[in-house]
Parts: structure tokens; C-alpha cells; sequence
């Protein structure tokens, strides 16, 4: 692996974990250089990599500091990106890509358990913390419910908000977690390069009742997110093996997809 690689690999994690605090100064490049036994390049090299990720802070003539720290998102959130943020005490934001009635792709269609030919409203947004792009989000509606997006900005805040305030009974959600390498879109949208692991959740959103009314596939920058979950031993394959296990375990086949 790469010098620089190893240096910011290093940093980042200390930066996610909490060592180096926001607003921490970052050792010096000497001490960088001593540590990982690397030259001033590269260096130099990992610190314009942490910068232009929005983690350091950087300045002629001074040392580098902490500007900020992957957010951890919990999976009880997932259902408004703009609250989770918000609740950090951070600035969220979004940027619609795309908002159309389509026929959507065939493992979609099935997922919403929608007709061959019938049409679905969906809507692309990148999402974005305090200015930096984060999150990439692709979202599937059954007409019923996707017909109410074009009643209001999607760039205003949360969907999931103005659709609920109207009403719609978006009660439940299904989250596959895994990880994609970023496509040409991701890629442009996220500021990556191509083939960059992103954290993938793909949701299916339902009401009470079992009505299926939405699927999401939303990419998320691991630099910029990581993914927190919540559990406790009475609901853990600790105490009801039999039970929770059967729950959590899928088969995998051999191209790596779920059998």
C-alpha cells in the first residue's frame, strides 16, 4: 500500500475514533515522517487527501488542525437523513439530480411489488453535511405516494417529513447494509474516484398495514458516515440463539449476492 495511503489511513481513523479531537492540532510532518517512516511527500500527499475530505484544516505557516469527524448514523435513523444530521448539530443538505415518473428496473419493481409496465416516481439527491457531499441518494415511490413529491421542493428539507405531515404512512423499514465500489454517477456526485467502497443501505419502507411504498438505495462517503447500531442481550442471539439467528443469517452464493 502506498506510503501516503498508510498515513492518511492512519489519521482518519484517529480523527473517527475521537483521539484527535475537532480543532486538535495533527503531529507535525516530521513527526508524520519519523512515525511511518516516510518523506515530506508523501506526507504531504495524505494531508491534501484528509483536506479535500474535510476532515483537516490547512494554512501556510500553521499547523494543521481537526475540522471534523464522520458523523455515526444509527439504524433506528435511517428513515430522515436531515433529522439525523440536525441532531448533531450540523447542517444538512440537499441537491435533487433527477425527480420523473418511470417504469422502474425489474429487481425494483419487484421489491415494490409493482406491475411489469407500471410507473413509480423516483428521485435522485445528493445529500450533503455542513457543504460536503455525503450521501447519495436513489428513492423508488409507488405513484400514490411519489405523485405528492412534485407538490413541494425536495431541496427544502426532508421527504420523509413533508410526506408524513401529508399524511402518508411511512411506518416501517427493512435496511440491507453492505458495501458497493462507487459507480461513474457516485463517483461525480460524491467526489470520489470510481470504484471507492461506499456503505450501501438499501430500505423498504411500508406501512402498518404491510402496503409497500418505497425503496431506497442511499450511498454513503465512509469518511463521512459511519453506521451505529443499537442492541441489547434480551433481544441477541445470546439469549433466543434459535430465534435470532434464523433471523439474521442469509445465504450467500458464490458472486457474493444474497441467495
Amino acid at each position: 500500500m502506498p506510503l501516503h495511503v498508510v498515513v492518511a489511513d492512519a489519521l482518519r481513523e484517529r480523527i473517527s475514533s475521537g483521539e484527535l479531537a475537532v480543532g486538535a492540532p495533527l503531529p507535525s510532518e516530521s513527526e508524520l515522517g519519523a512515525k511511518f517512516g516516510a518523506s515530506r511527500g508523501p506526507v504531504r500527499q495524505a494531508l491534501a487527501q484528509l483536506r479535500n475530505e474535510g476532515l483537516i484544516e490547512t494554512s501556510q505557516g500553521r499547523v494543521p488542525t481537526v475540522l471534523g469527524r464522520p458523523l455515526a448514523h444509527s439504524i433506528d435513523d435511517f428513515f430522515s437523513f436531515s433529522a439525523w444530521v440536525q441532531a448533531t448539530g450540523r447542517t444538512p443538505g440537499q441537491h435533487t439530480i433527477e425527480l420523473a415518473w418511470r417504469v422502474p428496473p425489474a429487481d425494483v419493481a419487484a421489491k415494490l411489488q409493482l406491475a411489469a409496465s407500471e410507473r413509480a416516481v423516483v428521485i435522485v439527491r445528493r445529500r450533503s453535511i455542513d457543504g460536503l457531499p455525503a450521501m447519495l441518494e436513489r428513492s423508488w415511490y409507488i405513484s400514490e405516494v411519489g405523485r405528492q413529491l412534485f407538490d413541494f421542493d425536495p431541496d427544502e428539507g426532508s421527504i420523509f417529513g413533508a410526506l408524513i405531515e401529508r399524511g402518508v404512512a411511512l411506518d416501517s423499514g427493512t435496511h440491507t447494509i453492505d458495501a458497493v465500489a462507487a459507480d461513474a454517477i457516485d463517483a461525480e456526485q460524491l467526489d470520489v474516484a470510481v470504484g471507492t467502497p461506499l456503505l450501501r443501505v438499501e430500505r423498504l419502507t411500508s406501512s402498518a398495514g404491510g402496503q409497500l411504498l418505497e425503496y431506497a438505495d442511499d450511498r454513503y462517503r465512509t469518511d463521512r458516515a459511519k453506521l451505529a447500531i443499537r442492541n441489547s442481550r434480551s433481544t441477541s442471539a445470546v439469549s433466543r440463539p434459535s430465534v435470532a439467528r434464523l433471523a439474521s443469517l442469509s445465504p450467500v452464493s458464490s458472486e457474493g449476492v444474497t441467495a
